[in-house]
């Protein structure tokens, strides 16, 4: 690993997309269809991923990507986590 890549911090992005139920929301249709496009260290990267899947789409007016800033984990065994 280079010297600027382990000076940079870790910032996990993940991209994900589907069909919404109503494009003015981010309700999906079905959530046991999600398209998981993957996990990313970086802005730049995840940015570049959305774009690939988002064109692959064009026809498809329901269907939305997303990036997910997902750079503080949750985790169950430590408490940190979200109310259910």
């Amino acid at each position: 690993m280079s010297d600027s890549a382990s000076t940079q911090p870790q910032l996990l992005h993940l991209v994900i997309g589907g069909e919404l139920k109503d494009v003015t929301d981010f309700e999906f249709e079905d959530l046991s269809k999600i398209d998981f496009v993957g996990a990313f260290p970086n802005y730049k990267t995840a940015y570049d991923a959305w774009k690939n899947a988002a064109q692959r789409t064009v026809d498809s007016a329901e269907t939305r990507y997303f990036i997910l800033h997902a750079h503080k984990l949750l985790d169950p065994e430590t408490g940190a986590h979200h109310s259910v």
